[in-house]
C-alpha cells in the first residue's frame, strides 16, 4: 500500500512539475527502505528526468541494484529531456557491455531521437539496422522516430522508406514526413503529402510552413499561413509564428514583419522567449535596428540567443562599439556566449578596425568558454587584420589554421592586398586563388583587377577565358524597396520601369547638384572597356540609385527610405547616397551582400569601412 502511495505521489509531481516535492518524497522513501523496491527506483529516475532535475536522476539510476531496460528507458529519455543527445548515445554501450541488456523498443526510440537531435545519421543507420533486427522490428514508435532522424538528416528518400512501413501512420509520423519534405526543398512532395494525410492540424501546418522556410521558400510559406489562418486553425502552440517571423526576415519586408508582430500581440504569445528573439531579428534585418532595441529592451528574459541576436543586429548595422558594450553586459547577466556570438563580435572589430581587441576575443573563445574557433570564425579574424593592414599576420594565420583555406578566405586577404596597394603579395595570393578554379564571379573580377593592377596581361586574358569555360557569369545587381504593401525591384540599366523619365530627370538633377559640392563619379568598378563618359553613364543605372530615386520620388516627406540590395555596394554609389542624405535631408538604409548602411546628414555608419 505504501509502495502504491508513494507511486501515485510521485507521478503528481511531474503534472505539477514540482521538484521540491519529488525530493522530499524521495527523502521519505529512503527512510522507510524502500528506495530499492519494486517499480520506485525507475520511477524516481523517470520523475526527477521531468522535472529538469537530471543529476538526481542520474544519481538514483547508478545507485540503483538492479537496473532493467526500464531503468535505461527513463533515463535516456532524462537526458533527451535536457537536451543531452551526447549523453544519452555514449551510455549506451554501457547497456549492452555493464548490464548486459539488449534494448527494447522504449530505448531504441531514444537513442535514435538522440541521433536526431545531433544529425548524427551513421549512428542513427547503425540504431536502424539493430531495430530491423530486433523482436521489435514492426515497432511503429520506433519506425516514427526513425522518419523524424532520416527527415532531419535530409535524407527524405530514406525517410519515406520508413514511413510507408508504418501499418497505423499517426500525426507525430505523418508531421515528420512532411517537414523532412519542405526542409529538404521538395516542396510537391510536402503539399501532395500534408493534403493526403486528414486531419490537418496545427502541427502539420506548422512542419510544411517552418520547412518551407528553412528551405528558402519563405514566399510560400506566408501564402500557406494564410491558407491556415482562413481556414481558422487554432494557434494553441507559437512555432509556427515565429518560423513566420523567420520568413519575414528572410524575405526583409518589415511591413508584412509588422503585421505579423501585431497577430503576434493580439495572440498573446509577445512575451515567448523564441517569438521575441525571433521578433528581434526580423527586425534587425530588415533595417529597422531600434524597432530591435526596443524587442530586446523590453524583455523579461535573455538567453544566449536574445544576446546574440542583438549582438549580431547592432555589428551588422555599424555599431560595433555598442556591439562589445552589449557583450560586456551579456557576460555580466552570467550568459556564456556561443560560437554565433563570437563571429558577431570579431566581425564588429573587423568593420572598425579594432584589431586588438579581435585578437583578445578570439583567444577567449577557447582559453574561457573552451569554443574551437571555426574556419568562418578564422576567416572573420583574418579579414579583421587584412582590411586594417596586418597582410603579413593575415597571410601567417591562412598557413597555419587547423582549417583548408577555402575560396571566401582566400579572396578576403586578395581583397586587402588590394585596398593595401600590396601588388606583390597580391600577385602571390591569387596565383593560389586562381589554382583552386574559384566559382565566386566576383572573385574572378577581384583576380582580373589585381593582375590588371600589374599590368599582368596574359594573366587578366587567362581569367577571362576562365570565365568563359566555366560559364561564370556576374549575377545581375538588383534593389528592392518596399511602400506598404508595394514592393518595387530595380536591376541594373533599368529601361522599362513605368517611372523611368521621372526616375532619370530626378537622377540628373540631383547628380548636378552633387558635382556642385565637389562630386566626381569614381568609375574603378566599371571593368568594361569604354569611354569616360560612357562609364559615367553605367554607373547612373546602379540598382540602388534607381531605388533611392523612386523612393525620394514617392514617399511621404521625412519617411526612412530602406533598400535592399543582393550585391556589395560599389564605391560610387556609396559616395552618392551620401551626398543624396544630405541635399534630401533624408535618412536613406542600404542593406548589401555585406552589411547594412545608414546614410544620413552626409555620413555612413560604416565610416567608409566595409
Amino acid at each position: 500500500m505504501l509502495i502504491s502511495y508513494y507511486l501515485q505521489q510521485l507521478q503528481l509531481c511531474v503534472r505539477r512539475q514540482s521538484p521540491l516535492t519529488a525530493k522530499t518524497l524521495h527523502a521519505q522513501i529512503f527512510k522507510t527502505g524502500l528506495d530499492q523496491c519494486g517499480p520506485l527506483p525507475n520511477t524516481l529516475v523517470d520523475v526527477y528526468g521531468k522535472c529538469g532535475l537530471v543529476p538526481d536522476a542520474n544519481r538514483v539510476f547508478d545507485e540503483m541494484l538492479h537496473r532493467d531496460r526500464v531503468s535505461w528507458a527513463s533515463i535516456l529519455t532524462a537526458y533527451n529531456l535536457a537536451n543531452l543527445p551526447h549523453s544519452t548515445l555514449s551510455m549506451f554501450p554501457t547497456m549492452l557491455k555493464h548490464d548486459g541488456l539488449e534494448p527494447d523498443h522504449f530505448v531504441l526510440a531514444s537513442l535514435v531521437k538522440a541521433c536526431s537531435r545531433l544529425c548524427a545519421i551513421w549512428q542513427g543507420k547503425q540504431l536502424h539496422a539493430r531495430f530491423v533486427l530486433s523482436p521489435f522490428w514492426d515497432d511503429d514508435v520506433v519506425k516514427s522516430s526513425l522518419v523524424d532522424m532520416y527527415a532531419k538528416c535530409g535524407l527524405p528518400d530514406s525517410a519515406r522508406a520508413v514511413f510507408d512501413s508504418i501499418s497505423s501512420k499517426n500525426s507525430v509520423s505523418c508531421t515528420a514526413m512532411i517537414s523532412g519534405y519542405a526542409r529538404s526543398g521538395r516542396k510537391s512532395d510536402a503539399i501532395g503529402l500534408f493534403k493526403s494525410v486528414p486531419p490537418r492540424n496545427l502541427f502539420s501546418w506548422t512542419a510544411l510552413i517552418a520547412g518551407l522556410v528553412q528551405s528558402g521558400n519563405a514566399t510560400d510559406a506566408f501564402y500557406l499561413f494564410i491558407d491556415m489562418r482562413r481556414e481558422e486553425i487554432d494557434i494553441v502552440d507559437p512555432l509556427v509564428l515565429s518560423s513566420i517571423v523567420g520568413a519575414s526576415a528572410n524575405l526583409t519586408v518589415l511591413e508584412l514583419g509588422k503585421q505579423i508582430h501585431g497577430l503576434v500581440i493580439a495572440l498573446g504569445y509577445e512575451s515567448c522567449i523564441f517569438i521575441s528573439n525571433a521578433l528581434l531579428d526580423m527586425y534587425a534585418k530588415c533595417s529597422d535596428i531600434l524597432a530591435a532595441k526596443d524587442i530586446f529592451g523590453r524583455m523579461q528574459r535573455r538567453d544566449v540567443v536574445s544576446w546574440t541576436s542583438i549582438i549580431v543586429g547592432v555589428a551588422q548595422h555599424g555599431q560595433a562599439e555598442e556591439a562589445l558594450a552589449l557583450y560586456e553586459e551579456m557576460i555580466s547577466a552570467s550568459v556564456k556566449p556561443n560560437e554565433v556570438t563570437f563571429v558577431a563580435l570579431i566581425y564588429a572589430c573587423s568593420h572598425v578596425g579594432l584589431v586588438g581587441k579581435g585578437r583578445q576575443l578570439f583567444k577567449s573563445m577557447s582559453e574561457d568558454y573552451g569554443i574551437s574557433p571555426s574556419l568562418q570564425h578564422y576567416t572573420c579574424f583574418l579579414d579583421l587584420l587584412s582590411r586594417s593592414g596586418h597582410l603579413d599576420e593575415a597571410e601567417k594565420l591562412i598557413s597555419e589554421m587547423p582549417f583548408r583555406p577555402d575560396e571566401p578566405t582566400w579572396a578576403a586577404l586578395l581583397s586587402a592586398c588590394k585596398h593595401h596597394n600590396n601588388i606583390k603579395m597580391g600577385i602571390r595570393v591569387a596565383d593560389h586563388l586562381l589554382s583552386l578554379e574559384p566559382e565566386d564571379p566576383s572573385t574572378y573580377i577581384l583576380l582580373s583587377n589585381i593582375y590588371a593592377s600589374a599590368a599582368m596581361w596574359e594573366k587578366v586574358s587567362k581569367v577571362r577565358k576562365l570565365m568563359m569555360v566555366m560559364e561564370v557569369k556576374k549575377q545581375p545587381g538588383y534593389s528592392c524597396i518596399e511602400f506598404g504593401k508595394e514592393t518595387q525591384v530595380f536591376y541594373a540599366g533599368e529601361t522599362s520601369h513605368p517611372m523611368k523619365d521621372e526616375i532619370f530627370g530626378f537622377l540628373k538633377e540631383l547628380d548636378a547638384e552633387m558635382r556642385k559640392r565637389g562630386y566626381v563619379p569614381d568609375t574603378s568598378s566599371v571593368l568594361h572597356d569604354m569611354e569616360q563618359q560612357e562609364k559615367e553613364r553605367q554607373l547612373f543605372w546602379h540598382s540602388e540609385r534607381l531605388a533611392v530615386a523612386y523612393g525620394l520620388l514617392k514617399a511621404v516627406s521625412g519617411t526612412v527610405i530602406r533598400v535592399v540590395k543582393n550585391l556589395r555596394i560599389c564605391g560610387d554609389c556609396h559616395t552618392v547616397l551620401k551626398f543624396t542624405s544630405t541635399i534630401m535631408k533624408r535618412e536613406i538604409v542600404i542593406r548589401d551582400a555585406n552589411r547594412y548602411h545608414h546614410f544620413k546628414n552626409g555620413n555612413c555608419s560604416c565610416n567608409d569601412f566595409w
